[in-house]
């Protein structure tokens, strides 16, 4: 029997990912990005290319989710109105999507729910975890990560009324009072304080995916149920975005852990100021001002130039010393752009260049708009927070210091 064979005879798995469009916490939580890529299409990407999946949906109420995700290659379920809102659970998108499904004619054998507000799901983990329903050696598995903390609870002990406090253990001094915010003991006795080596781990839930056989969810209505197993992953993968501060978190992580080391884009813009140079000047008497280039960067550009790579520089500046570097590089320039989005939406459409074929380079927040809107927006190692944080790839180099031909020679092997 072939692989092939092999894995009709196991079951088609369907991987289906909820994603409102509405969201409280997070305003279009769905589409933010995390290290340059909208979280939605993520997911698709990380399903897409799991070993073992068949097939991936998007179930969703939102025409622009459902346009990243038909983009990123995923097959989109329209979510009715009355599932969509708030209170709405993420069973129900499922079992409204396994029904369109098996309406079309299409069968699932077993569910890979994914989460797109888990930015980092850990493919390997997936794939595994796929293996293990598909081959009935469990009916639900789902990702978790080792941990050895102490784990404690806010509640009332229960004990008489009185003016006493909680010890810490489930426990009041001799007044007897009950405190509704007493610290009580979870996992662990509180007068007893092992080693983390003489300790047994315990395992706590990431939210990124749950994988499970389609009729056994259909009958118990939800997504743990039969033999369940732990699907292990690393502890960094576990945030889970559902307020700003978790977003930023989720940038910086990917910033450290996922800068890729090529760049495979038909094209490269970047800002001028802090980029090509320092972002110091001099200004003599006259007022006229003279800035710091990087040799290495001409080169890089030139080398660019032969391989038939267009760039373009775009800054809001107005100083002559753009136009002046622009020529001597033979690169053509925008400049006293205050709209850098629409410049740049309007050059990739004269030169017939997708925006996610792109790579922009920036430095500070007024390159936010061109960073948003490209496949691959990059910063130089000193730039703005926001724009390291928006960055799907942050460079090694500072602006002025061979930043751009950093960039230059990650692009051109790709």
């Amino acid at each position: 029997m072939t692989a092939e064979q092999q894995r009709a005879e196991a079951g088609r798995v369907v991987a289906i990912i909820p994603a409102r469009g509405g969201s409280k916490g997070v305003p279009r939580k769905n589409l933010r990005r995390v290290g340059g890529v909208p979280l939605i299409e993520r997911a698709v990407r990380t399903a897409s290319e799991t070993d073992g999946i068949d097939l991936v949906v998007v179930s969703t109420d939102d025409d622009e989710i459902a346009a990243v995700s038909e983009a990123a290659g995923a097959r989109v379920v329209r979510r009715p109105a009355e599932i969509s809102g708030d209170t709405a659970s993420s069973e129900s998108a499922i079992l409204h999507a396994l029904d369109v499904l098996e309406a079309g004619g299409e069968s699932a054998d077993v569910v890979a729910f994914l989460q797109a507000t888990s930015p980092f799901i850990a493919q390997d983990a997936l794939s595994g975890a796929v293996r293990e329903v598909r081959e009935r050696r469990a009916d639900s598995v789902f990702a978790a990560h080792e941990t050895y903390g102490f784990l404690w609870s806010r509640g009332d002990t229960g004990n008489a009324s009185g003016a006493g406090r909680s010890d810490g253990m489930g426990r009041t001094d001799g007044a007897g009072q009950t405190d509704a915010d007493a610290a009580v003991a979870l996992n662990h006795d509180a007068a007893h304080r092992p080693r983390r080596q003489d300790r047994e781990p315990h395992f706590l839930e990431t939210g990124a995916f749950y994988v499970f056989r389609a009729d056994g969810f259909r009958a118990a209505k939800h997504r743990f149920f039969g033999r369940i197993r732990i699907a292990e992953v690393p502890e960094w993968t576990a945030i889970e975005i559902d307020d700003e501060q978790q977003l930023r978190i989720a940038r910086a992580l990917a910033a450290l852990h996922e800068s890729p080391e090529r760049v495979p884009v038909r094209a490269i813009v970047t800002d001028f100021d802090g980029v090509h140079t320092d972002d110091t000047a001099t200004v003599d008497a006259d007022g006229v001002e003279r800035v710091r280039v990087s040799r290495e960067d001409g080169m890089g550009v030139s080398l660019l130039r032969r391989a038939g790579i267009p760039m373009l520089i775009l800054s809001t500046e107005v100083n002559a010393v753009v136009r002046a570097r622009a020529e001597k590089l033979r690169v053509p320039v925008l400049h006293g752009i205050d709209d850098k989005e629409s410049a740049l939406r309007g050059w990739a459409e004269e030169v017939g260049i997708p925006l996610a074929d792109i790579a922009y380079l920036g430095n500070d927040v007024n390159d936010l708009p061109a960073l948003r809107i490209v496949g691959w927006p990059v910063a130089v190692a000193d730039a703005h927070p926001l724009v390291l944080e928006a960055a799907r790839v942050v460079l090694s180099r500072t602006g002025g210091h061979g930043a751009v031909r950093e960039l230059i020679e990650r692009v051109l092997p790709a």
